[in-house]
């Protein structure tokens, strides 16, 4: 049984819940249990979409600086090095996910919330890459991901000043995708995630791994990978089942069971 991380699930949507008082710091051991709760989301046929969620308060402010800062160097490549795995973990989940982003998403925080496929958040919610105010850089997707999902110059702004950044800039410059008010974060995560619940789980899945694996090759490799993607689901059932519900009965009324 997980401490600070759990896993909820209701009709096809899972919530990967963290909960460590005061302001959900990744210290190591959270970072195993986000790792897990990954590998458990990903293999669960009853999980076909996934919500992100910190709480009511905040959605997580970093990582565990007390942690990190009586480690040798020796000791942080592997807690670094694990850092980064438990993340891309979570990037690599193969269904829609977003980040329901409450209070602020700071430094790992943030990184966590880049995580996902598409973020919303508060209108009251600050994130940001302050690791520059303490001497160091973020270590955890946030120099990567980051410039991948906003560009190069903006995101040297950000992690250069470390500099907070509210929730209208935050949507301008790309880093969130929806703003709510505070108290309907989780709802309309929800709500986003829910739209999947019954979808063709597959052909969300090879989406998914086209867009995230052409973002890392040039044009001409990534439309190789499109092809392969895209011809493959002709061996699945979803792909019969809507392709003859179209010529049936139009589009957007088939059903699909997620094989």
């Amino acid at each position: 049984m997980a401490e600070f991380v759990s896993i909820e699930v209701d009709a096809g949507v899972g919530t990967i819940r963290l909960d460590r008082p005061p302001v959900n710091a990744l210290n190591n051991q959270v970072q195993i249990e986000l790792a897990d709760a990954a590998a458990e989301v990903t293999e669960r046929g009853d999980i076909r979409a996934v919500v992100l969620y910190g709480g009511e308060k905040t959605f997580a402010g970093g990582a565990d600086i007390k942690e990190m800062a009586a480690k040798s160097y020796v000791e942080m490549a592997t807690f670094g090095a694990a850092l980064q795995g438990s993340l891309a973990a979570l990037a690599n989940i193969p269904k829609p996910t977003v980040a329901a982003i409450t209070g602020y998403a700071l430094g790992g925080g943030l990184e966590l919330a880049l995580t996902a496929d598409r973020r919303i958040a508060g209108d009251n919610v600050k994130v940001g890459q302050p690791e520059i105010q303490l001497g160091i850089i973020p270590g955890a997707g946030g120099t990567q991901r980051l410039a991948r999902l906003i560009g190069p110059s903006k995101a040297k702004d950000l992690v250069y000043t470390g500099r907070f950044v509210k929730a209208e800039e935050a949507l301008a410059l790309g880093i969130l995708d929806e703003v709510v008010a505070p108290d309907d974060v989780y709802a309309a995560a929800r709500k986003w995630a829910a739209q999947f619940a019954n979808g063709p789980a597959v052909a969300l899945k090879h989406a998914k791994a086209a867009i995230d694996a052409g973002l890392e090759v040039d044009l001409a490799t990534g439309l190789k990978i499109e092809t392969q993607l895209f011809t493959a689901l002709w061996a699945t059932e979803d792909q019969a089942n809507g392709m003859n519900s179209f010529i049936e009965n139009g589009p957007g009324k088939a059903t699909f069971e997620g094989k």
